[in-house]
């Protein structure tokens, strides 16, 4: 400390230009941290993009191997969106130190970006040109050609009621009254849109958002749905579609072969979560030379007990192709009715 006092200086300019230097090392040396920090933050995101591509390939080389397998790319995925979010924080904030420093800003290497898609709509704003020449003055300004920047937008989702007006008419000579039906619903005593049905049934098994969270979305958006409308609704609607379920069943179940398999679903119970399994039977006679077009059928249940596919295949008679599971063994047995199965392993 007393070697630090004797090197300090003693007039106010030269303590004043000292101080002056320190503040610009230190915002260096800031700006330096800031740049490291952004080069290990983009490094870590790239390894862990090229990860999940390794496993990517890997799975398309070697198959659906497992479900293990899956949770692993759905893993990756989450470790790679937190890098990457964290690596354009990192990326920013030496951008912003950079400037007060001689340290050149970092910039982070992306993947080239893809054109927008044709489909959507294009709005063109047309920024308003100079009426004269900023650098003389002159009014002669003849348009050489335009840049372009197109920008992604969404707009936001708007409800909306519709009201379906049936005017009464009463006739003057028999006094009768006349009146238009009232207009159709999917749902009876329905109130809910075609599309808003689709909605609620995309973000329930699409999308995997439970009735009660979409009922808190709607509300913050000034719509009172509650849980039990909701679930109203989506019963309403499976019995709707029931008739298009039974005609995919049958063309499924019509086939000489099916291919079967099932996976794991979690499945909400009381205080807990359950593990449930979704079958699914696919027809797809393209690989030999059939003209029927490929369909896949499914299934739900909270187990796996060797009843379900019993009953899921109860009248269909062909082969099957499936993993080694012994629910499916009473399928091949030579007694079944209306007869065996039979086995064409994987």
């Amino acid at each position: 400390m007393l070697d630090a006092a004797e090197h300090l200086p003693d007039d106010l300019a030269s303590a004043h230009a000292m101080i002056l230097a320190e503040r610009a090392a230190r915002r260096e040396a800031e700006a330096l941290a800031a740049r490291a920090q952004a080069v290990n933050s983009h490094s870590e995101a790239l390894i862990a993009r090229l990860k999940l591509e390794i496993e990517k390939l890997k799975r398309e080389i070697h198959g659906h191997r497992s479900e293990r397998k899956a949770r692993l790319l759905e893993q990756l995925e989450l470790q790679l969106e937190e890098l990457e979010a964290d690596a354009a924080q990192d990326e920013l904030a030496a951008e912003v130190s950079a400037r007060s420093s001689t340290v050149k800003a970092f910039e982070r290497r992306r993947p080239s970006k893809k054109p927008f898609p044709e489909h959507l709509p294009r709005e063109r704003v047309v920024v308003a040109a100079p009426e004269s020449c900023p650098c003389c003055g002159s009014a002669k300004l003849a348009k050489l050609g335009e840049d372009v920047t197109e920008t992604l937008e969404v707009i936001p989702r708007q409800w909306k009621v519709i009201q379906t007006v049936r005017e009464k008419f009463t006739c003057r000579e028999c006094e009768k009254i006349t009146q238009p039906p009232a207009p159709f619903h999917v749902t009876p005593r329905g109130f809910a849109g075609p599309n808003l049905l689709a909605m609620i049934l995309f973000e329930k098994f699409a999308q995997h958002q439970p009735l009660n969270r979409q009922s808190e979305r709607y509300s913050r958006e000034g719509i009172d749905l509650s849980l039990s409308t909701l679930a109203d609704q989506v019963g309403a609607c499976a019995a709707a579609l029931k008739p298009v379920h039974s005609l995919i069943e049958a063309h499924v179940l019509g086939a000489e072969r099916l291919h079967g398999d099932d996976t794991t679903v979690p499945i909400l119970a009381k205080g807990k979560t359950d593990t449930g399994r979704i079958w699914t039977y696919v027809r797809d006679d393209r690989p030999f030379g059939g003209q029927s077009p490929p369909a896949a059928l499914y299934y739900a249940s909270r187990n796996r007990r060797q009843e379900h596919p019993e009953r899921h295949l109860k009248s269909f008679t062909g082969i099957l192709q499936a993993d080694a599971y012994s629910g499916y063994n009473p399928l091949f047995k030579v007694n079944r009715d209306p007869g065996p199965l039979t086995q064409a392993l994987c």
